[in-house]
């Protein structure tokens, strides 16, 4: 039996990016220390430098969550599932279209029940 390609496991892969994107400060800090002790950064730069690194963690994470965003809409429309924007714009539309047919002079619809409407044939008369 022939085996079936699967897809990526974007489980996996979301975890593994979040742990290179999530940067917590204590972790900068720890990072920055470390620069410091070999020599790679003044301590002078140390706050500047924490500050810097949890700043790209945070535009790394929102990158991220962007491109999974795009991929997940992307994959939606592929399949053909409506997504929040797609029900909101249908009913606008079906609430606009109904406004109108509110507003559209028409005749008056003759009752269903023939009781009232004779009811309304003789006082009519």
């Amino acid at each position: 039996m022939p085996k079936v390609p699967q897809g990526p496991d974007w489980k996996q892969i979301l975890e593994a990016g979040m742990q290179f994107t999530e940067m917590r400060r204590s972790q900068a800090r720890s990072l920055a220390a470390d620069l410091v002790a070999h020599g790679h950064l003044a301590r002078d730069q140390m706050a500047a430098t924490v500050d810097e690194f949890v700043e790209l963690s945070r535009r790394r994470t929102s990158d991220l969550r962007k491109i999974v965003q795009t991929e997940v809409a992307r994959q939606l429309s592929t399949v053909g599932i409506a997504t929040k924007q797609d029900l909101a714009a249908l009913e606008r539309r079906l609430t606009k279209a109904s406004r109108e047919a509110k507003k559209a002079p028409g005749k008056k619809k003759a009752s269903k029940n023939p009781a009232t409407a004779k009811k309304a044939t003789r006082k009519a008369g």
